[in-house]
């Protein structure tokens, strides 16, 4: 049987061959391209049709890959390659050409598989629309905690059900930092050169350490979660560089460990609506929290469901193979879509839940002062908190000596009972403008209690 039409795709008529088209070959493009060639039989097999990559657009096609390929599958056309495609995997990353390239592919009606998130963060709504009208497949696991397959098991498996909660892990440089500052005891510039010299960091680790590449993965999971299109600025963003090592001392003494999580989760407003909080910041998590225990550059996501409960997915959040594996997993179920026939599946927009300030957000605050070592200080400081509604539930209290000339101090570490992070800024605004408060040292929120 010759390779029919686009058009015949979503009829009846089994297609023998798939055309792929894919764009990019770095570290995860050179591994998709490997699977498909060294496995084919074996996806054959399961889809009922065998995938042709026709083709690998590149900036330069003499530039080092990963997995030895073909040289003759590389080229700098794209565009021509894209437009003789039935399925385009584009693992080019970035906003532009990919932007242009994704919605060429899908106006020529081929089905596109992505890991970009930054670009799906920033307009997803564009690129899901146009899905939606060419009637062709826009699928994405691989955007959000690599192998993880997590995005599909929220549009399908809970599709029944409703989820009020997701908190995840879903940034291997910044878990790796903060666990090894954590476990032997690094200051955060220490522990981030580690990172970089294992190559879990990249030169510039800006996108991970300032919590960007969190909050695009937490704009994904919120528009899944949802079913309202959430987009990047939507999310409430604070990375690590200012945890320092003695907040993550303090935090162990107490019983805590801090991650940096995404979280979505739903919410009343100020009218007693639903409306969503998306934000992503460093947060303490009681030790025996199932995301406390995970370590080293992994990823977990972490759902709570009305009916389902509480659910845990973990496993590699990076990496070529393990994030191929995802990519390929999509691939394998749109293809199987294209023979069997059918629309394609996009996203589940079912209505509109407004995104929240966190302002409305209802957490507990972990707060660390240094102030002065005299009477009525921790008076002072307990009746500003009752003053302003948050309730204290625990206070730890170190005395340090004074130095020659100078004054005794004491270290304060509060943890609060949940409040409204706008009471919440508002205590610790007016805790600075205390006489007795030598500095705030520490502003870090709780979750899991």
């Amino acid at each position: 049987m010759n390779t029919p039409d686009k058009t015949d795709l979503n009829s009846a008529v089994s297609p023998s061959t798939l055309r792929v088209a894919l764009l990019g070959c770095g570290n995860v493009g050179s591994q998709v391209a490997r699977i498909l060639l060294t496995d084919a039989d074996n996806l054959a097999a399961r889809i009922g049709a065998r995938l042709e990559l026709t083709g690998i657009a590149v900036r330069s096609i003499d530039a080092p890959r990963e997995a030895e390929l073909p040289r003759e599958l590389f080229t700098t056309d794209a565009e021509s390659l894209v437009e003789a495609a039935d399925i385009v995997i584009e693992l080019m990353g970035g906003i532009e050409p990919a932007r242009t390239l994704i919605l060429r592919a899908i106006d020529h009606g081929a089905t596109v598989v992505s890991g970009n998130k930054a670009l799906l963060a920033q307009d997803g709504p564009t690129l899901y629309e146009r899905a939606d009208a060419a009637h062709v497949q826009l699928s994405y696991e691989a955007a959000v905690a690599g192998a993880i397959p997590i995005l599909r098991p929220i549009r399908d498996s809970l599709s029944g059900d409703r989820i009020t909660r997701v908190l995840g892990i879903v940034n291997g440089t910044t878990n790796y930092i903060l666990d090894q500052m954590d476990t032997t005891g690094a200051q955060f510039a220490d522990a981030l050169a580690d990172a970089q010299r294992l190559g879990y960091a990249e030169a510039d680790p800006t996108a991970d350490i300032e919590g960007h590449d969190a909050a695009a993965k937490a704009a994904i999971l919120a528009s899944l979660s949802f079913h309202t299109r959430f987009a990047l600025e939507n999310v409430h963003c604070q990375g690590i560089t200012s945890v320092t090592a003695e907040d993550i001392a303090s935090a162990k003494d107490a019983g805590y460990v801090i991650k940096l999580l995404a979280i979505a989760e739903l919410l009343k407003d100020e009218a007693g609506d639903d409306g969503v909080s998306v934000r992503v910041h460093p947060t303490l998590l009681p030790r025996e929290h199932p995301l406390a225990a995970v370590r080293g550059a992994f990823n977990a996501v972490f759902i709570e469901a009305e009916n389902a409960g509480e659910l845990m997915f973990y496993g590699q959040g990076a990496g070529g193979t393990p994030t191929a594996s995802a990519v390929l997993g999509d691939v394998v179920s749109a293809a199987r879509r294209m023979v069997l026939g059918g629309p394609g599946r996009t996203e589940t927009t079912t209505g509109h839940v407004p995104a929240l300030s966190i302002d409305t957000v209802n957490t507990s605050y972990y707060i660390g002062l240094d102030v002065a070592d005299q009477p009525g200080v921790l008076a002072r400081i307990a009746h500003l908190f009752a003053e302003h509604g948050v309730s204290i539930e625990t206070m730890r209290q170190t005395i340090h000596a004074a130095e020659a000339g100078g004054a005794a101090s004491a270290e304060l570490r509060i943890v609060t009972h949940r409040a409204t992070e706008a009471a919440l800024a508002t205590t610790v605004k007016h805790i600075q403008d205390l006489d007795v408060i030598n500095a705030v040292t520490s502003v870090l929120r709780v979750e899991g209690v």
